[in-house]
Formats: structure tokens, sequence, C-alpha cells
């Protein structure tokens, strides 16, 4: 494993007599994408703002780009970027003047900032619409304008709190190719969704985070193998096939009108080696076979319902 962009252990917040946080343990490594989803209210964006040092923890400790969040805050400051779920843009201004603004607020020379300025309104296909006051942008462009503002300072660390919600299809695939874009140029980005097929799509690792800590974590393939229901579906256009691989397959439901046989199955290579080894040594040959599992929206569901403390202490150790 490469070394943590981003660690923490027993985070801790509460606002008032809540609870949101209440001992969430991360990793993220670097020059990788870590999404962290949940459903509204489960403090997701309270990690952000911790982490980022735009609010203080009320217990636990963490760093990010080596620096702790309590006692090095500027270093912190100085490392990352953050795309809140808010836009930033101010609409009566330009987005170059955005741009350029940013990069007075990064103290850089005014001959850099231009410099910066252009290279990433081009990056991000702003160019046309530069000098057209924000206000006027769409709301994907805005939110490239966003991401755009934020990569000013050059972070290696980008923060991106629900960054494609709202926004239609096409401007929601353009952004994640700006994500995938980031990230192969060695840039860390921490990924708050509740888009379960946009951390699918991107996240080398996923946490899911409930009732106050982190419910399960791993990569998408690891969390789906959580949840029950996957399964191998063969079917025969031979009734004499069919009968011959239901007799094999001891455990497997029968659909006999459809000539179609459901195994219990993990989705894994080892487990569908397993089944097509039982077909042949019984010499059946099915007709149809595919592989059905459960998706990031049943483990979503599964995780976030009643019963997940038990599924927690199963899962607590650090989300690497």
């Amino acid at each position: 494993m490469t070394n943590p962009a981003i660690e923490a252990e027993g985070l801790r917040k509460s606002f008032g007599d809540r609870t949101v946080l209440d001992g969430v343990d991360l990793a993220v490594p670097e020059g990788t994408v870590f999404a962290l989803l949940g459903p509204n209210g489960a403090g997701k964006t309270t990690v952000v703002k911790i982490l980022s040092t735009l609010i203080s923890a009320d217990g636990g400790h963490a760093r990010v780009a080596g620096h702790d969040i309590a006692t090095s805050p500027g270093g912190v400051r100085a490392a990352i970027g953050v795309t809140g779920q808010f836009s930033a843009v101010d609409g009566l201004i330009t987005g170059e003047e955005n741009m350029l603004l940013m990069a007075d607020l990064h103290h850089l020379s005014r001959s850099e900032g231009r410099r910066v300025t252009a290279g990433l309104l081009e990056r991000l296909d702003l160019v046309e619409a530069a000098r057209k006051p924000a206000s006027t942008y769409s709301g994907g462009m805005k939110r490239r304008l966003d991401i755009a503002m934020t990569l000013v300072g050059g972070p290696r660390i980008i923060f991106l709190d629900e960054p494609t919600t709202g926004l239609d299809p096409r401007s929601r695939h353009t952004m994640w190719q700006i994500i995938r874009e980031l990230v192969a140029d060695g840039v860390t980005v921490l990924l708050t969704t509740q888009y379960l097929e946009e951390a699918d799509q991107l996240a080398d690792r996923i946490a899911v985070l409930d009732g106050g800590g982190i419910a399960a974590h791993g990569t998408a393939g690891e969390l789906k193998r959580l949840v029950p229901g996957g399964h191998v579906r063969l079917r025969f256009t031979d009734p004499e096939a069919y009968r011959s691989a239901a007799t094999a397959l001891g455990d497997a439901t029968a659909d006999d009108d459809a000539l179609a046989l459901r195994i219990p199955s993990d989705g894994s290579q080892r487990d569908l080696r397993t089944v097509l080894d039982r077909l042949d040594a019984a010499g059946v040959e099915a007709g149809e076979l595919t592989v059905h599992t459960p998706d990031l929206d049943d483990v979503f569901f599964a995780l976030t319902a009643t019963g997940v403390p038990a599924q927690r202490n199963q899962t607590k150790e650090t989300a690497r």
C-alpha cells in the first residue's frame, strides 16, 4: 500500500445532543479515489469539513498530507483543494475573473495567475465562456469552474463534496472524466456522493457511512459480495440436458418452464469454475450462462438499514 494521503482514527463530532460521527476511521492511499457513501444526514459533509479544517472534531485525530489537522491546520490547507456541495462561483463576475481572484488569494504573481488561469480554463473547456458572467453558466459549467478554481493552487489532495448533484447525465460524465484525469496526474480525491453508479465508476475504495460510523468498506466488488442474492443462471434448450444439470447441481433452484437453473454464487472466478466443472463432469453444456451479482444499490440499502451496527462490528478495522 502506498503512503496514506489522508488518515483518520476515531473521529467524533456532535451538534448539540445529536451525535453525527461516533468513531470514524479512514485511510486513503495517495493517487486514488476514495468514495464516502451514506444517506442524507449520515455525516459525509461533516467528515469533509473536519478533514479540511473548516470545523474541529470533538475527538479522534487525523492527518492530511502528513499534517495533523489540529496542530498544523495551515499545512493541511496549503496541500488541499475543496469543492463543496454548493457552488462557490461569484455570478456577478466572469469565469476568468473568478479564476484570477482565486489566483490572488493564493498569492500568485499577476503573470503566474494569468498563466495558471488560462491553462485551467482550457483544460476544463471554459475558454469560450471565460469572459461571460458566471451567472449565465449552466450547472455543469459552474461545476467545472468550481473545479478549476479549486485547482489554482495545485493541490495534491482534493475533497469533492457531492460534486455532481443536480447535473444532467452528460455533465455528470464530463465531471467523471475530469476526476479520472486528476487522479491520473497523481492527485488524491476524497469524494462524497449519493450516486452509487458514481462510486462504482470512479472509486478505488468505498466506505459506507451510517449511524455515526463506517458500516463497511472495501472495493466495489468486495462490498457487493457482502450482500446475499448473487447467483449464476443457466438456461438450456434441451430438456434432457436441463434434467441432467439439475441432478448434477443439487443446490440449484429449478424453473421447469424456462428450462433454467439458478445456483447461489458470489460471482467470483473460483465459484464460477466450480459450477462449470460440475457441468463438465456430468457431460452437460448450458445454452446460456449469466452471472448476477448485487449492485451498490443493494449494498447501500442493506448496510444503511436497521441492524447495521452488527455489520459494523465485523468491519471495524481501518478502511484501507
